[in-house]
């Protein structure tokens, strides 16, 4: 039988700060010394009191801005109690019904789904279990860690991978968080539901996924085994799910606890907050384009297919480059074509010059390959003065010594061939010694001219110029 899926996503982010959510311990989630991150305030101490990270707050702020959410004018912490051992307090600090985030969207797919709140609170410890005991570690309690929350208008575990995806794109572009799933900076949980009309059933949520593909497999997964379920008339059990990666199924943790079972009631250590007009005015002035201004921009500014819109705006610092080098090539070159230089662009920004990339970061490779240098070779490359081939040898050139491509193409003596006479000779010792080839291209086999010409490349080092080899090569095997 068809059933229809329900899904919802809560989405925890730890925030880029120096400092932990309320004390000043570094914020250092990687720190590999166990507790040492710590003070009387994280580690919950009697008598110490929290004091609320100003810079957390803006940057929960500027994603619900950034997510078109409305910022209300009071907001206040929570104390949310439960009880587990990488929890200090014995209670959370989170927000509960006065969030600093409400009634947002994100669209995906030209779909708008709905964000019912971004609110924040703080990280727990993390738990070590080795050598059969379990070991606390709070370096990782106190973080910021901002929460978001979606309406269930997600029908579909690509749809919901690609939310996710989208939103950790516009976290990068806001860079209010790095957004590593890998190192826990960004978890997402599933809110799940099958039924086969609008009234929807019930719940089952799966924790703490960490990856991408665990978010669109975990899904895909409980789809089915809920849909077993019910087609055998049973009942699917309210409950709390984890992902086992290895077997490649979800299995059953805890029953789901309601809002009541946590007790929230307001943060009595910490004040309410007002939020005047100004202040989140100033933060909305800090907001950059965000990912999908930047795909209709790019395609529109510089006729881009969708592939390489993708690539630009998926790698932001790439994209930037290519904008600072097409800027910088319309000073090196004046009324030529347009989209034939953003293609000379493209091809070797996106092949030649990102497998340069390796370990490093695209601001090291422009520290190496400036786009100023990077622009100057462009209109080498656009002119015919150096071929393709030379270019690559430049380029990785250029990466090594970080010289500009004119100097490397005059010191090791990489500049084009032009002179008729020098190519004519090369182009009649290939042809001597190569009669069969010779023989296949007057049969008709266009590969042997490519082969030919190939041959005179290699003599010249990729020096000659490749419509001049074309040109004389057709003329002299015509003689021959």
């Amino acid at each position: 039988m068809e059933y229809k899926p329900t899904i919802g996503l809560e989405i925890h982010v730890e925030l880029k700060t120096k400092s932990k959510m309320f004390c000043s311990c570094k914020n250092d989630p990687d720190e590999k010394r166990p507790n040492f991150n710590i003070c009387p305030v994280c580690t919950a101490q009697p008598g110490s009191l929290p004091v609320i990270n100003k810079e957390a707050v803006r940057k929960t702020i500027k994603t619900g801005l950034a997510l078109n959410c409305s910022i209300p004018k009071e907001s206040k912490f929570d104390r949310k109690n439960y009880f587990y051992p990488d929890l200090p307090k014995g209670y959370q600090i989170s927000q509960y019904d006065k969030p600093f985030c409400k009634q947002g969207f994100l669209e995906v797919d030209g779909k708008k789904i709905r964000i019912t709140r971004v609110h924040l609170e703080e990280d727990t410890g993390r738990l070590v279990h080795e050598k059969g005991s379990s070991l606390v570690d709070f370096n990782r309690a106190g973080i910021p860690l901002m929460e978001m929350v979606t309406e269930p208008d997600l029908f579909s575990a690509k749809q919901a991978k690609k939310f996710a995806q989208e939103l950790k794109l516009i976290l990068r572009y806001l860079d209010v968080s790095d957004a590593d799933m890998e190192k826990g900076q960004m978890r997402v949980e599933v809110n799940i539901s099958l039924s086969k009309d609008k009234k929807m059933g019930t719940k089952v949520e799966i924790k703490n996924l960490n990856s991408f593909r665990s978010v669109e497999q975990s899904i895909d997964y409980e789809i089915e085994r809920q849909a077993e379920l019910l087609d055998k008339g049973e009942k699917i059990i309210q409950e709390t799910r984890g992902w086992d990666e290895k077997k490649g199924k979800t299995v059953s943790q805890r029953e789901k606890e309601e809002a009541h079972d946590y007790r929230y009631f307001p943060e009595p250590d910490l004040p309410t907050i007002h939020l005047d007009k100004k202040f989140v005015q100033d933060i909305q002035g800090e907001i950059p384009e965000l990912p999908q201004a930047k795909r209709i921009r790019l395609a529109y500014e510089y006729n881009l297919d969708e592939k390489v819109v993708e690539i630009f705006t998926s790698n932001k610092d790439l994209g930037e480059y290519f904008e600072k080098v097409m800027s910088e090539l319309s000073n090196w070159l004046k009324k030529v074509d347009q989209q034939r230089l953003v293609k000379l662009a493209v091809n070797y920004i996106t092949t030649d010059f990102w497998s340069l990339f390796g370990k490093a970061s695209i601001s090291e490779l422009e520290d190496k390959i400036t786009p100023e240098n990077f622009a100057e070779l462009g209109s080498l490359i656009y002119k015919g003065e150096i071929s393709s081939k030379i270019a690559k040898q430049v380029l990785t050139e250029m990466f090594k010594t970080r010289a500009d491509p004119s100097h490397i193409i005059e010191e090791k003596g990489l500049t084009q061939v032009t002179d008729i006479k020098e190519i004519e000779g090369v182009i009649k010792d290939v042809i001597s010694k190569n009669p069969k080839a010779v023989e296949d291209y007057k049969k008709g086999k266009q590969n042997a001219l490519q082969f030919l010409a190939g041959q005179v490349m290699v003599v010249t080092r990729g020096r000659a110029k490749p419509d001049i080899v074309q040109e004389l090569l057709k003329k002299l095997l015509a003689k021959s």
